[in-house]
């Protein structure tokens, strides 16, 4: 990893040139400069998080006067229980994974002597743009390099201490590998998003890890596929053959175990017969974790008679703004629906097609939920949280996407590749085959691969 404060034409153009020498390493020289970064990464532990401290302090500063908010600080924070051993697991789990690269997944025999096959390989060259997170510069640089990308990386100025050190220990533990310095480069020049989202000539996809305005933004100034999700606006259905209390478990986990993050839930829809009978100990547990509910009449008025006696403010009255919202904080919409087709209809009209949940007995309702909703993740009695890279066992993943070609939900090592057509033939004029006197016919074989 290269740190440059070069122009971003110069490390576009650089990345390309280091994209061809990557994508032909053997498996066994990327797991071995994955090793390397482990090593150094963890050698180099006390430093990076007292970097990450520097950070912290001045976000937490900003934060108090209102200049950032309190989801990128917690975002920013390296030192978070398991982020750090998640960080360096996820190196380890990437290494781990069979390599993606020059897989066949199609071979058919056009006539003898000429076979056609669809192997997979690296996109090339990835720009990714990220606000705080500053594990992902290591989540990035291991999957890039397991998947033969280059990636030019492009942190946000409430990051800076942390991502220069962790880019400096790669770059260091690089140099003693295979992997060309080139092939995994942080930007560090001020206000080059904008350059570098017009390098369309030699960078692949950009892939956006931060806010719905920075995502957005991207979006809309580039010519250059993007690889996101502008929201993370998920719900759960809450059905009355649900089971009460393994339903509260859930919920709790899908809003109160990372609030800020994009796979918690914003929406909790109720079936209106599941009011008097698995709300209210959903509504209960949610309250006695600090969740303000953000209530339609009809929920608040079975919460009103059931649980009189919830906390003080754990009860507000909803706006129709908030079915709308990702808080990403410990804030819950609650809307009262009839039927399955209801929840359907709400969330493909309001949620982002991130990832939605219902909670239910019925088998035949909960597929019917997840064939009928738009969503990257649609499960059955399932947390939302569960939409994860890691969790999925992509090893780590380099974001979510809610886009309709390619990758969608948590992108790993195979949302990382493409694939080639090669033929392998005899010099055989294509004018020689065809329907008629004197033409060859095709013979469209599938062979095994």
């Amino acid at each position: 990893m290269s740190l440059t404060n070069g122009s971003p034409e110069a490390a576009a153009a650089a990345a390309r040139d280091a994209s061809f020498t990557l994508a032909s390493l053997p498996t066994s020289a990327r797991n071995e400069a994955l090793d390397a970064i482990h090593a150094a990464l963890a050698a180099a532990k006390d430093d990076i998080l007292a970097a990450n401290a520097r950070d912290l302090e001045l976000a937490r500063k900003a934060a108090a006067d209102g200049a950032l908010s309190q989801a990128l600080v917690s975002r920013l924070d390296l030192g978070k229980k398991g982020k750090w051993e998640d960080m360096l697991q996820g190196i380890l789990d990437v290494r781990d994974l069979e390599d993606p690269v020059g897989k066949t997944s199609l071979r058919t025999k056009l006539d003898d002597d000429l076979i056609l096959e669809r192997v997979s390989c690296p996109i090339g060259v990835l720009l990714i743009i990220f606000e705080a997170r500053p594990e992902v510069i290591a989540n990035i640089a291991s999957l890039a390099i397991k998947s033969g990308n280059a990636a030019i990386l492009k942190g946000g100025k409430e990051s800076t201490e942390s991502f220069v050190a962790i880019s400096q220990v790669i770059s260091s533990a690089l140099a003693k590998t295979q992997v060309p310095n080139s092939a995994i480069q942080l930007v560090t020049t001020r206000d080059a998003i904008l350059q570098l989202l017009s390098q369309d000539r030699n960078i692949d996809l950009v892939i956006p890890r931060g806010s719905n305005e920075l995502v957005r933004y991207i979006k809309e100034h580039t010519k250059i596929p993007v690889l996101g999700h502008a929201d993370g606006l998920c719900s759960i259905y809450l059905t009355a053959t649900a089971d009460k209390h393994k339903a509260a478990v859930a919920v709790v986990d899908a809003k109160t175990s990372y609030p800020a993050a994009c796979n918690s839930v914003e929406t909790l829809l109720v079936q209106d017969k599941a009011l008097g009978t698995v709300f209210p100990g959903v509504a209960a547990a949610l309250a006695e974790k600090g969740v303000t509910l953000r209530l339609d009449a009809a929920s608040k008025a079975a919460l009103s008679e059931l649980l009189p006696s919830l906390p003080e403010g754990a009860i507000q009255d909803a706006v129709p703004q908030d079915y709308d919202t990702e808080h990403l904080s410990l804030t819950l919409a609650v809307k009262t629906v009839a039927s399955v087709d209801e929840a359907i209809a709400h969330i493909n009209a309001h949620g982002s097609h991130h990832t939605d949940s219902i909670f239910t007995s019925d088998g035949a309702e909960a597929e019917h939920f997840m064939n009928r909703v738009d969503s990257a993740g649609v499960y059955w009695n399932a947390s939302t949280r569960l939409a994860d890279g890691m969790r999925y066992g992509f090893g780590t993943e380099v974001g979510i996407s809610t886009n309709k070609i390619h990758s969608r939900g948590p992108v790993g090592l195979d949302g990382l590749t493409i694939y080639k057509y090669k033929i392998r033939g005899d010099y055989q004029p294509t004018t020689q085959y065809g329907e008629g006197e004197g033409k060859r016919p095709w013979k469209h074989e599938r062979l095994a691969f």
